[in-house]
This record gives structure tokens, C-alpha cells and sequence, in this order.
């Protein structure tokens, strides 16, 4: 069970990354607009799909991002810990959740509404800045996570589509390119030849035809179970190039995104934020002036 707290130290609230640099004002303003909870151990935050309402700052605890792969297994996206944050892309684009949270270890949890956090982000551009570049950084980490994912399942699906012939291509194909072929048939060439040769009952006499022939047979048969390994080689090596094209695809979607919203920030917001912090900043040395000329007032 979640129970609620209500209070977390500025301390806790600057160890997290994101909200270091914020000066004491703006840290006791972003403390006041955070709820915390203790959750236990086991407990799902939100699914896949679920409404974007808040982000959350783990004070204590663990808690896993993960998502369903194709197989409907548990592909962990991310371990979490002190001092993380989670949740910020559907607070900051209003979308539903792209992942499954949940609790792995006992955690203290500070929880920002999406209506808070614009309106915090507002009066502080660096905190919007340092978002941007956090979730940039966690997309390069998913993309890679993914594209070790999928070449694993080539192998897997290369493994389930074998048959027993092509197990047997394989074997032989491995065999008659080895050193160890090689030596083999050496010494049946020797041994043949000694026997034919020294014996008194000779099967295959000087010029050794038959012998010719047994090898004639080998290299017939050999030559089209090589072809066939080295085809289903090939085809794998097909399947392999049509993921890698899809795993190319869907980085470059991500990152024309994330280039997407550093332009709608730069362009529309940053501007924005900027002229109200550049008018805040004024205020307050107009209002420390005044105070300055009322402390000592021209004599």
C-alpha cells in the first residue's frame, strides 16, 4: 500500500540532477507544489497507455521502467534509483504513458502534477534545458537497449526456422572445411594407396580408379550441401540487413522528434520563458533599488 507524506527537504530535492542549480526560492517553490508518497515493494505506478498526469523523483528505492517486447516478455528499459527521475515525457507532451513503472525495492516518492510543473517550468527555462537534454540521453540508451534486443532475436528466429537437413548441411558444411577434413582424408589417401600397393590382394591397382571415383563421388555430393549452407547464410544474413534497415528507421523517427521538440522549445517557448525571466529579474532589481534609496535617502 502507497501511503502519503508531505514534506521533502530541499536537500533531497537538489539531489536529484535535474533540479541542482535551483537556488533556494525556486527550490522551496518546486517543494511546495510536489506531494510524497512511500510505496511499497511490487507496486505497478502506471502501464503502458495510461493517462500522463505527473512525473515522479525517487527519494529512496528502485523502481523499473519496462515495456512488453514481441514475444510478451519483460524487457527492462531502465533500473531507477536515488536521485532519478521518471514520468517527464507524458507531463510535458500530454500523451498516454509509453511504458510500465513499477517499484522493485520499498521507495519514497515525490510526485509533480503536469499543471505544477508547467507552470514551475515556466519561471525556470534551465530546469525545461536540462529535461530536453536528460530525455535525449535516455532515447540514446533505449535505441541501443533495442538494437541488441532485435539482433539477438535474429539468431532465435534463425535457430526456430532450422530443419533437420539443414542441421546436416550445416555439420557437414562445418566438417569439410575444417583441418580436421583435411587430416582424414589424408591418411585414408595414404592408407589406401599402402594398402593397394603392399598388399597382395589388391582391390584397386596402380592407377587407383576406384579410388578417383570414391573421390569424385565426395566432391559431387560436398559441393551442393556447401551451396546449401551458404545459401541459408545468406538468407539470414537478408534478415538480419531488413532489421538493422528497421532499427536505422526507427532512430532516425526518434531523433527527427526529439530534434522537433528542441525546435518548438527554441522557437516558442525559450523565448517566452526567457522574456518572463528577464522581466522577473528586472522587478527584482527595480524593487532592490528601492529599497537600496529608501535606506539611504539623498541627503
Amino acid at each position: 500500500m502507497a501511503g502519503a507524506s508531505q514534506v521533502m527537504t530541499i536537500e533531497s530535492l537538489r539531489s536529484v540532477p535535474l533540479f541542482a542549480s535551483l537556488d533556494d526560492r525556486a527550490a522551496r517553490t518546486l517543494r511546495a507544489l510536489m506531494s510524497v508518497r512511500e510505496v511499497a515493494a511490487g507496486t505497478l505506478l502506471f502501464k503502458m497507455g495510461d493517462p500522463g498526469d505527473a512525473m515522479f523523483l525517487i527519494e529512496a528505492g528502485r523502481v523499473r521502467i519496462y515495456i512488453h517486447d514481441g514475444d510478451g516478455e519483460n524487457l527492462t528499459l531502465a533500473e531507477l534509483g536515488d536521485g532519478d527521475f521518471f514520468g517527464e515525457m507524458a507531463i510535458i507532451d500530454g500523451k498516454p504513458r509509453s511504458a510500465n513503472a513499477a517499484v522493485t525495492e520499498q521507495a519514497c516518492l515525490a510526485v509533480l502534477s503536469r499543471e505544477d510543473f508547467l507552470r514551475f517550468v515556466r519561471g525556470n527555462p534551465d530546469v525545461a534545458l536540462e529535461m530536453v537534454s536528460a530525455i535525449s540521453e535516455r532515447l540514446r540508451r533505449t535505441d541501443e537497449l533495442l538494437r541488441q534486443r532485435v539482433s539477438r532475436n535474429v539468431n532465435e528466429e534463425d535457430e526456430a526456422r532450422l530443419t533437420w537437413a539443414d542441421h546436416v548441411a550445416d555439420s557437414l558444411a562445418a566438417f569439410g572445411g575444417s583441418w580436421r577434413f583435411i587430416t582424414y582424408s589424408s591418411l585414408f589417401l595414404v592408407g589406401w594407396i599402402l594398402l593397394n600397393t603392399l598388399s597382395t590382394t589388391r582391390l584397386d591397382p596402380f592407377p587407383y580408379e576406384l579410388l578417383g571415383l570414391l573421390l569424385g563421388v565426395v566432391a559431387g555430393v560436398q559441393a551442393p550441401i556447401i551451396m546449401m549452407s551458404q545459401k541459408r547464410q545468406a538468407e539470414k544474413e537478408r534478415l538480419r540487413a531488413d532489421l538493422d534497415f528497421q532499427i536505422n528507421l526507427k532512430n532516425e523517427l526518434a531523433i527527427s522528434e526529439v530534434l522537433r521538440r528542441l525546435d518548438v522549445l527554441e522557437s516558442e517557448r525559450l523565448p517566452l520563458l526567457f522574456a518572463q525571466h528577464k522581466t522577473a529579474v528586472t522587478g527584482l532589481t527595480a524593487q532592490a533599488a528601492a529599497e537600496d534609496d529608501g535606506k539611504f535617502p539623498a541627503a
